[in-house]
C-alpha cells in the first residue's frame, strides 16, 4: 500500500525532470535561431513578422499599454503568434540584430495586423525612429513552464481534494460513482447519450473518446449543459485557443453565458462578444472607471509630490479598484461558464476560485503538467480528446522517449478502462475510409451513420487511391530558404492528379455543388511550395477559394469532401522520419468525407509495416470493385 502511495510523488518527480528537460531543450534552440541567419528561418517558419510597420498605441480596457503592429511581407506565410504569447522586438542592421530588453505580449491578432500589450515605460518612440528593419519575434515562453513547474510542485504537496485526484490517478484505485437510471437524449445516438450519462454519474473523473466524426463536441456540450442543471459554473478549458474557441461557440449557440478569459483566435464579433475583454468594457461602470484611470495616469505624469497628490491618488486608486471589483463580480456571477486555456486558468482574475466540474477538451493534445493547473481548481475532472490524434507537442528527444509525450488522459483510460466511452458512432467519412483507421487504431469498433456510409463525389468511385510515384525521378530533398523537406515532382504530381479528379467531375459541379479539397503534407516546406505551385497554375483560378493547403497539426479538427496527401519521404533508405508517429497519419486520412488521394513512394514507405498495410488495404479496394 505505501508503494502505491509513493508512486504518485515519483512519478510527478520524473514528470518534472523531463519537463525540465524540453524546456532547456526548447530555450536552446530558441537561443540559437534568433542570429540573423536563423531569424529568416523564424520569418519563414511564422515565428517573427519583419519587416513591421508601428501604428497606433494606446491603453486597452484592461489597463494595459498597447501598440499596434503590422507585417508589411506579401506572402500568406501561417504565423504562430496568438493571444498571451510572449513577444520581443528587434532591428535587423544588416547581419546584426538588436533586440529591444522589455517583453510584449501578443493581445490580439487579426490577419497581418496585431496589438502587443507593452509595459509601463516601454520606449514606444524608439520603435518609430529605427534605422534598420524593425521586426517582432515569438520570445521563449518563461511563464507558461513556470506555471507548469508550478502545477506539479503543489500537486506534489497537495492535502484535500487535489492530493485525492493525484493518488486517484496514478493507481489502479477505482474512480467512485453516482448509481441513477439513463437519462434520455433523443437528438444523441446511443454511445454519445451513454457518454453524458457517465459524465453525469461520475465522482472523480470520466473521459469522453472521441474518434473523428463522432459528434465529440455534440457530447460534450450537452454534458456540460446537463452539469450546468446540477451546479451553477463550470471551468472549461482546452490546451489551445483554437479549441477553447471552438468549445465556446458551441456552448454559446446551445444558450448558455460564457466567458472567454483571454482573446479568440478568429477574430469576429460573435467570438468577441463572449471574451472577457469586450464584457468588461461594455459595463455600465466602465466610462466611469476609465475616466478615474485617465486622471490616475494625468497625476504621474505631472509628479507635483505635496501631501495632497498622495491623498488624491489614494483616493483615486482604491475607487478603481472598488469598481473594478464590482464589474468583475457582477461578469463572473452571470456566467454559467468560464473558458480558457489550461495555462490561461492561472489568471489572476480566476484567484480564489473553486468549481464543481472542470472539462478539459482535446485533452490527448495537452502536457500532464499543463492539466494541473486547472485541476486544483475542481472537484471533479472530465476530459475529452482522442488519444489516436495529434499528440502533445514535444521537442525534446529525451524527453519524448522518457514519456513527456503520454498524456494525463491516456495515463487514466490505461488504469481505469472503466471511466472511458468512446463514440462509435461516425457521421463524416465513407466507411472504406473509416475501416482502415478503425481497424488500426480504435480495435475495428467504428461504425458508419447510414447516411454517410456510402457517400461519394461519383458514381463507382474508389474512396481511396495510392498514387505510387517510386516510378517517377522524385526524391525527396532538403531546401536551404525554408530549412525542411521537400519533393517538388511530387508536388507536381499532386497537382495533376487533382486536375485529373476535377475534369472526372467537371468544373460546373465542383462549383455548383461547393465541393471544398484539403491539400495535407507532413512536411511545412512541401506545403509552402504546393502553394506556390497552385498560385501559378492558371487551372486552378476558379477554385482556389475551394482548395486549402496545410500540415496535419493545421487541419486537426476540420474535415474536407476530397483530401489528397503528399508523404514527401522518397529515399534509398527506407528513412520515414517523423511519418513513424501514425497518429499524425491517422488525423490526415480521417479529414475526408468522400475521397483520399494518397501520393507517396511506395519503395520508401512501405518498409514499415502501417504504410505496408495501409498500401496494401488501398489496393483490395481495387480488386473489390
Amino acid at each position: 500500500m505505501s508503494k502505491d502511495l509513493t508512486s504518485p510523488i515519483l512519478e510527478l518527480q520524473r514528470q518534472r525532470a523531463l519537463l525540465q528537460m524540453e524546456y532547456d531543450e526548447e530555450k536552446r534552440a530558441f537561443q540559437q535561431q534568433t542570429e540573423a541567419l536563423g531569424m529568416l528561418r523564424r520569418v519563414k517558419r511564422g515565428d517573427a513578422w519583419m519587416p513591421l510597420r508601428v501604428g497606433k498605441s494606446y491603453y486597452n480596457s484592461l489597463n494595459q499599454y498597447c501598440v499596434e503592429v503590422f507585417r508589411q511581407a506579401d506572402d500568406d506565410t501561417d504565423h504562430n503568434f496568438e493571444f498571451g504569447r510572449p513577444v520581443q522586438f528587434f532591428v535587423q542592421k544588416e547581419k546584426e540584430i538588436h533586440f529591444f530588453h522589455a517583453t510584449g505580449s501578443v493581445s490580439y491578432v487579426d490577419g497581418d495586423r496585431m496589438v502587443i500589450a507593452v509595459p509601463d515605460g516601454f520606449p514606444i518612440g524608439d520603435l518609430q525612429i529605427t534605422d534598420g528593419q524593425l521586426g517582432i519575434q515569438l520570445f521563449f515562453d518563461e511563464t507558461s513552464y513556470r506555471l507548469m513547474f508550478d502545477a506539479i510542485d503543489r500537486t506534489m504537496r497537495a492535502k484535500g481534494r487535489l492530493g485525492y485526484l493525484r493518488d486517484l490517478f496514478y493507481s489502479h484505485q477505482k474512480a467512485e460513482t453516482f448509481s441513477f437510471p439513463d437519462i434520455g437524449f433523443s437528438y444523441l445516438n446511443e454511445t454519445q447519450q451513454h457518454a453524458v450519462n457517465e459524465v453525469l454519474r461520475a465522482k472523480d473523473v470520466a473521459i469522453v473518446h472521441g474518434p473523428p466524426g463522432t459528434g465529440k463536441t455534440t457530447t460534450l456540450v450537452e454534458a456540460i449543459y446537463e452539469t450546468l442543471r446540477r451546479e451553477s459554473q463550470v471551468l472549461v478549458c482546452a490546451q489551445s485557443n483554437t479549441a477553447v474557441d471552438w468549445i465556446s461557440e458551441k456552448l454559446v449557440d446551445r444558450g448558455l453565458n460564457v466567458l472567454r478569459i483571454g482573446n479568440p483566435v478568429r477574430v469576429d464579433d460573435k467570438m468577441l462578444s463572449f471574451t472577457y475583454e469586450r464584457r468588461f468594457e461594455a459595463h455600465p461602470d466602465y466610462p466611469q472607471l476609465w475616466a478615474i484611470r485617465k486622471t490616475i495616469r494625468e497625476l504621474r505624469s505631472h509628479r507635483k509630490r505635496t501631501d495632497n497628490w498622495h491623498q488624491k491618488m489614494d483616493r483615486l486608486k482604491s475607487r478603481a479598484t472598488e469598481l473594478e471589483i464590482r464589474i468583475n463580480a457582477e461578469l463572473f456571477g452571470e456566467a454559467r461558464v468560464i473558458a480558457c486555456t489550461l495555462v490561461g486558468s492561472a489568471n489572476r482574475l480566476l484567484d480564489g476560485m473553486k468549481f464543481g466540474t472542470l472539462f478539459i477538451d482535446e485533452a490527448a493534445q495537452a502536457l500532464e503538467a499543463a492539466c494541473w493547473i486547472p485541476i486544483r481548481r475542481a472537484g471533479r475532472v472530465i476530459l475529452a480528446g482522442d488519444h489516436c490524434q495529434l499528440p502533445p507537442t514535444v521537442k525534446c528527444y529525451e524527453a519524448l522517449k522518457g514519456g513527456l509525450g503520454r498524456t494525463l488522459m491516456e495515463r487514466i483510460a490505461e488504469q481505469k478502462p472503466e471511466v472511458v466511452t468512446l463514440l462509435r458512432i461516425q457521421y463524416r467519412m465513407h466507411e472504406d475510409i473509416m475501416r482502415f483507421s478503425s481497424n488500426w487504431f480504435y480495435h475495428n469498433q467504428m461504425v458508419a451513420a447510414p447516411e454517410v456510409q456510402h457517400r461519394s463525389i461519383l458514381d463507382l468511385d474508389l474512396p481511396m487511391m495510392w498514387i505510387d510515384t517510386s516510378q517517377y525521378d522524385g526524391k525527396e530533398e532538403f531546401v536551404g530558404e525554408s530549412f525542411g523537406r521537400v519533393n517538388k515532382t511530387e508536388a507536381e504530381l499532386t497537382l495533376l492528379s487533382l486536375q485529373a479528379y476535377f475534369e472526372l467531375i467537371g468544373k460546373q459541379r465542383i462549383l455548383d455543388e461547393r465541393l471544398d479539397v484539403g491539400i495535407i503534407s507532413p512536411y511545412r516546406a512541401q506545403v509552402q511550395y504546393l502553394r506556390s505551385q497552385i498560385r501559378k497554375k492558371e487551372w486552378m483560378k476558379p477554385f482556389r477559394t475551394r482548395i486549402s493547403v496545410n500540415t496535419v497539426d493545421g487541419f486537426q479538427g476540420q474535415e474536407r469532401d476530397i483530401i489528397v496527401i503528399s508523404l514527401v519521404r522518397s529515399n534509398d533508405d527506407g528513412q520515414i522520419g517523423f511519418l513513424r508517429d501514425l497518429r499524425r497519419m491517422n488525423v490526415a486520412i480521417t479529414r475526408a468525407r468522400m475521397k483520399v488521394i494518397i501520393l507517396g513512394d511506395s519503395n520508401t514507405l512501405t518498409r514499415h509495416p502501417f504504410y505496408r498495410k495501409l498500401y496494401q488495404y488501398v489496393e483490395s479496394l481495387k480488386q473489390s470493385e
